[in-house]
């Protein structure tokens, strides 16, 4: 159940957005760790450092196509004098042959192949003539290294340094070198980090599993005909896809209609597959919302729903919420309002970073800045409430869109930016420094 049970008692509190957030946090703690196949890992965070087994690459190899050569053989080598090598062998990648180079002799050698023993360099292929003639090179400017009576011939027009175009044992990772450390998320490169060094699976922290309902007898879903009096829902669509976006698994329910007991067994049907639960609208004090009566109602904390507070919060966007926990695993539950900025709003502030923290990352939040506001106008702020406006961000300038309207859901498309306005301020002007949350 909520912490911060002990602080409702009084049903006029007004929660600071800093204290729900505190509550909210102290609260949800982070999925236990379990192993899982590298591409079921993608999105999840090691618990774990992850140490390197074997060299990577494991064997000196080249990094060209072309020839392994000793660098004393072609040593002066050019277009007038090239130096012709007996071809001794080919080298593959994947090759276990065994293959020798010894004075004026050569191995043809692919991209990725172990270096031969003897060989110090590889010339590349674009500086021979591939090996293309049947005998040894013919005419007055070819320098001859190859044994007397040779059968596949090379002819190298420039010299090579030790080394070159080697790939050494070990240039990328060591063994014993730490791969990842503990806290990283595994994204495509680092999947492929751990695939190279051989680890087919990972201990991380899983990505939550996130379920979100929304409620409203006037929902209709996309691509259904509207009625009168009926909206489509996209509070669901809108939390399911920052979910997500987040980094969770997330589960879309459709809108429930506004009864307590289809809801409540909605929830209780969704539980088996929850870390957390998020629903949107019916929070408020109107006569149909039926979140508060599903849910805060008094039950042994054994069964399903217990411990849902709602509350008031001094903010705008969203000032209705409700958190706590439901169910016989405690599972998260965070009530958001059912207006789309607010409720989307809501989503960024408190869900976002409860998401992350089941997700055991350290830190949880969107980033902030300080940005320059630019407006026609002032920002007029209610006294009070700690205001989020949508905004556009771009070079060091935040622009205001859209009205104060929580309903206004084309104006939060255009935002990439919440502009925060503090509880004790109530009025920018333009021109004046401001906290910027982005959203991109």
């Amino acid at each position: 159940m909520s912490s911060a049970a002990t602080r409702t008692d009084d049903p006029d509190h007004v929660w600071s957005v800093d204290e729900h957030l505190e509550d909210i946090l102290t609260t949800v703690r982070p999925l236990e760790p379990i192993e899982l196949q590298l591409l079921d890992a993608q999105g999840c965070v090691l618990v774990e450092d992850v140490m390197v087994p074997v060299s990577l690459p494991p064997f000196d190899n080249s990094s060209m196509d072309g020839y392994a050569v000793r660098v004393a053989d072609v040593a002066g080598a050019s277009e007038e004098f090239p130096a012709a090598l007996e071809v001794v062998g080919d080298v593959a990648a994947g090759s276990a042959d065994q293959v020798h180079v010894g004075p004026g002799q050569a191995a043809r050698i692919m991209t990725g192949a172990p270096m031969p023993s003897g060989a110090e360099a590889v010339v590349p292929v674009e500086w021979t003539d591939g090996g293309l003639g049947e005998g040894p090179v013919t005419g007055m400017r070819a320098r001859s290294l190859a044994p007397e009576g040779a059968s596949g011939q090379v002819a190298v027009y420039r010299p090579a340094e030790a080394r070159a175009h080697v790939r050494a044992r070990g240039s990328d990772v060591k063994a014993g070198d730490r791969a990842l450390e503990a806290g990283t998320v595994l994204g495509p490169p680092q999947i492929a980090l751990l695939a190279a060094i051989g680890r087919g699976t990972v201990r991380v922290r899983p990505r939550p599993r996130v379920v979100v309902l929304s409620t409203g007898s006037e929902l209709v879903q996309p691509d259904e005909e509207l009625a009168a009096g009926q909206i489509y829902d996209s509070n669901s669509f809108a939390l399911t896809a920052a979910a997500r976006d987040a980094g969770a698994i997330a589960y879309r329910v459709g809108a429930v209609a506004d009864d307590a007991e289809t809801l409540r067994s909605t929830v209780e049907d969704q539980l088996v597959r929850a870390d957390l639960m998020v629903t949107t609208g019916g929070v408020s004090v109107g006569a149909y919302d039926v979140v508060k009566e599903a849910l805060s109602y008094a039950g042994d904390e054994d069964e399903a729903g217990s411990g849902i507070d709602f509350r008031k919060l001094a903010m705008q966007p969203g000032k209705p919420q409700g958190f706590g926990s439901i169910g016989p695993e405690h599972t998260p539950l965070l009530a958001l309002p059912g207006n789309p900025v607010s409720s989307y709003v809501s989503f960024e502030l408190f869900v976002r970073p409860a998401i992350r923290t089941l997700m055991g990352l350290p830190d949880v939040h969107r980033p902030r800045t300080r940005a320059t506001l630019a407006a026609a106008e002032a920002l007029s702020s209610p006294k009070g409430r700690r205001q989020f406006l949508r905004g556009v961000h771009a070079d060091g300038t935040v622009s205001p869109v859209g009205g104060a309207g929580s309903h206004l859901v084309a104006a939060l498309a255009l935002a990439d930016a919440l502009i925060v306005v503090p509880e004790d301020v109530e009025s920018v002007e333009p021109g004046t420094e401001v906290e910027v949350v982005l959203l991109g």
